[in-house]
């Protein structure tokens, strides 16, 4: 069924399927490391790139393509690619795009890992990269160099809630011709979808919304052209940093509710930033939602909605911030986010870690900082559950 015209609910249902031999309902787990040629021709026509046939499991497999043609459906790109973990799509694209004496910019409070990627093991083979505030245009362009190939951004940025215009940037991308690639893993594609907006690469940690259910992790990379879909699928073959069959059946059976989810959790989301903003013992709140959030107006141009993810910082710094974590029952002390439950933890010392503290506090990820991952249990039991873990501190 050609699902292209179809409603986002629609293609998250149906994009990527496909009847096999025995009529089943849903994506069957192809749980096999090889397949069989018919003949010889057969199997020399497929290494040859004649025959779409598959080989491999790490090269490519039914239920993966699967997952991979969903995204990339939602996405409206040219193909997807599904890795075993986040970090592997992240790995995927660096290897591809990057190279001994490329230079990067990339948004400063991106993700720990993919700075850290960077920082301790591509720059001993000379990538350099530049971590800016990338919501400023003028930091961007001022970060350029006659090296600089890739654009590597993070909107909303994980964790301090940062917008980046992504139509601004690919202008800029454009003018010094970079390649531009988004995590779009806060968002997800039913909430902003980059490659709308003339946007190169974009991809996702799909252990977070995707799957949206804390049982597996994985990744996901989408395209919008066929070049640097052969480009960045090439590197994941052969870095070996494919996904499991197993993992896309369970993405496939996860991604099917993601409207429905994040259009739950962003709604609790809004009743607990405004609770937050209001509450004495709060000392700020980012939240595209709220109308004090700097770029309020860049989230409604930009996304569909504002999700489901919070900062704030409590009053009483770090220690005051521990106190809240250590008291709260219902949300879970946790990273990760995305998910059907709602997670609280501490970015400075935990998915940051590794970020050197000058870069940290450059970067806006201050120790008071809390990331709250709002899921889709009773919004009254959240509130009241912060509110017990705040009358503690």
């Amino acid at each position: 069924m050609d699902t292209k015209n179809l409603g986002f609910n629609s293609k998250l249902i149906h994009a990527g399927a496909f009847e096999d031999a025995l009529g089943s309902a849903t994506v069957p787990i192809y749980q096999t490391s090889t397949f069989k040629f018919k003949n010889a021709q057969e199997g020399a026509d497929c290494f040859a790139g004649k025959s779409d046939g598959f080989i491999y499991t790490r090269i490519g497999n039914p239920t993966i393509k699967a997952l991979e043609d969903n995204i990339a459906a939602l996405e409206n790109g040219f193909g997807g690619i599904a890795t075993g973990s986040g970090m592997g799509a992240v790995t995927s694209i660096y290897m591809a795009l990057l190279g001994q004496g490329v230079h990067m910019v990339s948004t400063a409070s991106v993700y720990g890992p993919s700075r850290g990627v960077i920082e301790q093991d591509f720059s001993r083979f000379g990538v350099e990269a530049s971590y800016v505030n990338t919501s400023n245009p003028d930091e961007v362009r001022a970060a350029i160099k006659p090296n600089t190939k890739l654009l590597y951004l993070e909107t909303p940025s994980n964790p301090t809630m940062e917008l980046t215009d992504l139509e601004e940037m690919v202008k800029i991308a454009r003018e010094h011709n970079l390649i531009v690639a988004v995590d779009n893993t806060f968002s997800s594609p039913y909430l902003q979808k980059p490659l709308d907006f003339g946007v190169d690469v974009v991809f996702h940690s799909v252990t977070k919304f995707i799957n949206g259910h804390a049982d597996i992790v994985g990744g996901v990379i989408v395209t919008k052209t066929e070049e640097l879909y052969k480009k960045i699928r090439h590197s994941m073959v052969y870095m070996g940093c494919n996904m499991d069959p197993h993992q896309a059946f369970m993405v496939i059976r996860g991604v099917k509710t993601l409207a429905i989810r994040i259009e739950r959790a962003q709604e609790n989301a809004m009743k607990i930033a405004d609770y937050l903003e209001n509450h004495p013992k709060v000392a700020w709140i980012k939240y595209p939602g709220l109308k004090s959030h700097p770029q309020y107006e860049l989230a409604k141009k930009q996304m569909k909605g504002f999700g489901s993810m919070i900062s704030f910082g409590v009053k009483g710094g770090l220690e005051a911030g521990r106190k809240l974590m250590d008291n709260v029952k219902l949300a879970i002390l946790a990273v990760s986010l995305g998910g059907v439950e709602t997670l609280i933890q501490h970015p400075a010392s935990m998915t940051h870690a590794a970020v050197p503290a000058e870069a940290k506090i450059k970067a806006g990820i201050s120790d008071d900082l809390v990331r709250f991952s709002v899921g889709i249990e009773d919004v009254e039991d959240i509130i009241a559950d912060l509110d017990q873990a705040l009358a503690k501190v």
